[in-house]
Parts: C-alpha cells; sequence; structure tokens
C-alpha cells in the first residue's frame, strides 16, 4: 500500500527500504521493532501523548477479549462486506481491523494517533498494516487507495476519507447507541440520558457521500466489577472520585451495549 510523507509541504510516496521508509526529499520514517510506522508529525499533535493512554488501551483489550462486544463486531463485520483494501481510520488497538481483514481475506489498514494502541495492534495483528497519524489532519495514503474506509466509534474527516477512496467506494461510520451503557452512566455518572448522534452524523458527511443505509445494533451483557471498570475506563476519561467511587461498589448488572450504522457511498 502506497504511504505518502506526511512532512508538511511534501506528501511524496514514501518507499520501504529494509526497515526504514523515504520519500524523494529524503525524509525518513522507522519500522518500529514491533511493526509499525510512526508518521505523526510534531504540528498535528497537541500533546506528547495523544490519543488513548497505554492504561486505556488495556482496558478495552480486556473487555473485547471477555466477549462481551463480539455480537456487536460480527454484525459490524457483516455490515460491510469487503472485496479491495480496507482502512480503519482510529482503529484504537486494531480488533475490527483484524476482524474485518479475517473475514474477507482483504489488505487491511490501521490507522491511530495513539501509540499505545497502535503497538498493542502490531504486536497482536501482524498481518496488517499500522501507521501512527492523525486522522484528524491528513491520512498518509495516495489518492483512492481503498475500497472502504472504516470510523469505529473514532473521529471522522469526510474530506480525508473521500480522497482515499476509490470511485464508488463505502465508508462504514459506527457511533455509540443513545442507549449505549445507559444503565452503567445512570449508576456511575448519574444521567442516564440517550444521546443520538446520527442525524448530526448524517449531516456532517451529506456533501461528500450518499447514505445508504442505517441500522442500530444492540446487545445486553452481563457485566461483572471488572468489565465494567474496564468499559468505564475505555471509554470515559477523567472519573471524579465520587463516580469512581461508585463505580467500585456496583454489584454486577446486566448493560446495553449499542451501536449505530451508516453506510455510506462515495
Amino acid at each position: 500500500m502506497p504511504l505518502l510523507c506526511p512532512v508538511r509541504h511534501c506528501r511524496h510516496p514514501l518507499a520501504l527500504d529494509s526497515r526504514t521508509y523515504r520519500c524523494a526529499n529524503h525524509h525518513s520514517f522507522d519500522v518500529a521493532r514491533s511493526g509499525y510506522v510512526n508518521l505523526l508529525q510534531p504540528q498535528d499533535k497537541k500533546s506528547n501523548s495523544p490519543g488513548d493512554t497505554a492504561e486505556a488501551v488495556a482496558a478495552r483489550r480486556r473487555f473485547i477479549d471477555a466477549g462481551h462486544v463480539q455480537p456487536l463486531v460480527d454484525a459490524i463485520v457483516r455490515a460491510l462486506p469487503l472485496e479491495g483494501a480496507l482502512l480503519d481510520a482510529g482503529c484504537g488497538e486494531g480488533h475490527h481491523t483484524e476482524a474485518f481483514r479475517r473475514a474477507y481475506g482483504v489488505a487491511a489498514w490501521g490507522v491511530d494517533i495513539s501509540v499505545p494502541a497502535i503497538e498493542a495492534a502490531a504486536k497482536r495483528h501482524r498481518q496488517c498494516g499500522w501507521v501512527v497519524a492523525n486522522a484528524d489532519r491528513f491520512l498518509p495514503f495516495e489518492d483512492h487507495s481503498f475500497a472502504a474506509v472504516t470510523s469505529i466509534t473514532a473521529r471522522m474527516n469526510p474530506e480525508e476519507f473521500r480522497r482515499v477512496l476509490a470511485p464508488g467506494g463505502a465508508l462504514l461510520v459506527v457511533l455509540p447507541g443513545a442507549d449505549d451503557l445507559i444503565e452503567l452512566r445512570a449508576a456511575v455518572l448519574g444521567e442516564g440520558v440517550e444521546r443520538d448522534r446520527v442525524e448530526r452524523t448524517i449531516a456532517t458527511f451529506a456533501p461528500l457521500f450518499t447514505l445508504e443505509r442505517r441500522e442500530t445494533l444492540r446487545h445486553v451483557t452481563r457485566l461483572d466489577g471488572e468489565a465494567m471498570h474496564d468499559v468505564m475506563a475505555s471509554s470515559y476519561r477523567g472519573l471524579r472520585t465520587r463516580e469512581r467511587e461508585r463505580l467500585e461498589t456496583l454489584p454486577a448488572m446486566d448493560v446495553t451495549l449499542a451501536r449505530d450504522l451508516l453506510l455510506f457511498r462515495a
């Protein structure tokens, strides 16, 4: 898959030479031992460690490995049959990226701004390609490189998604459902308000994409204390002291996991 140099005003193709990517302007980027390449530029991050922390990544992986979200993952993968290369923007620790690759046997690439997330993805899923970059600013791939792009509970960049998609390519946007974690949010945060993000997301993509299908997925699972801690740690940053105390005292409960799927066509 042709990568582009992320250096401002360069954007020349990168060629892999041994374990180093180089462009015609002699900018170079080494491939990490675990197999990913870091193309994040200083001007494209607001802190020294942007994105998910190692602790949040580990919590999300434990929650996924426990099987709580597997019915949702399976439904998401079925919603986007693939016949060509996939880009997963904001891929996190790479679970969905690998699920698509395994299901359809296509080339799959994941991009995320978090080094701990991409490090974890690259160590476990070596058959995918992994890049550290800020998808809000620039996707370091050539125009029309992908048959499909996914944004799964992640940030959205309609212009860049459109640029890297092949003509007629598909875009799958997955949002937290309005009642996602509603029981847990009510118990810990003191509010169980339903948050519908669908209409504003459709409006965001309307200038460049046509909505082809929308669907809501819902799954109820039993969570014990450890699982509740993991899902909150991976979903909410900076819980207050009293919220952490509530979380620690909760008994096991049934919790709703919900996703809204929006399938667009370029």
